[in-house]
């Protein structure tokens, strides 16, 4: 079973049965520093039944919002989650590492402001870059329309809780 998330505030929910995830009555709410809500579930459908059980399903489309904009996950599996992440204008992510994973960042459209270790640069669609695993980055969008792109990670774990935020426009760093 896949678990996607709940929020049982302002009559909104996530269920989860088997096979299926289904959102039900979800509603536009500004979000507080920190915050995120699952905010679109799509049917998540079973892989071969002679998969491995870490990889027993693929599909998984779920969108999140965070206070700079949005990420959906695409597809993971083992060693590997490929996201599509959207940045507003003017908005960008926290000063950021990860202990176990690598990234990939290809632009869709927009434009991007890429921090890495102690370089920076700019990078438009269809361009990309490299984020190794226990460097320094940040992504901004610098632009006047969304920043689309796609971000492949790579890694033993590849959990929203393996981000060590140096600096953060949201205050979501720990003290």
């Amino acid at each position: 079973m896949v678990s996607v998330g709940i929020n049982p505030a302002d009559d909104r929910f996530l269920q989860n049965l088997a096979n299926l995830t289904a959102a039900s009555s979800i509603t536009s709410k500004s979000l507080y520093p920190g915050e995120h809500i699952v905010v679109q579930a799509q049917e998540i459908q079973p892989v071969s039944s002679s998969s491995s059980p870490a990889s027993a399903y693929k599909g998984v489309a779920a969108t999140e919002l965070r206070p700079w904009g949005s990420f959906t996950i695409l597809e993971e599996g083992r060693g590997y989650k490929i996201k599509r992440i959207e940045v507003k204008p003017g908005h960008r992510l926290s000063l950021q590492m990860h202990h176990h994973r690598s990234e990939h960042w290809i632009v869709v459209s927009g434009t991007a402001k890429v921090v890495c270790g102690e370089g920076e640069h700019i990078l438009n669609s269809n361009q990309s870059t490299y984020v190794p695993q226990c460097t320094l980055h940040r992504l901004e969008n610098p632009g006047v329309i969304p920043l689309v792109l796609i971000e492949v990670q790579n890694g033993e774990y590849l959990g929203e809780d393996d981000i060590v935020r140096f600096q953060d426009d949201y205050a979501r760093t720990k003290a």
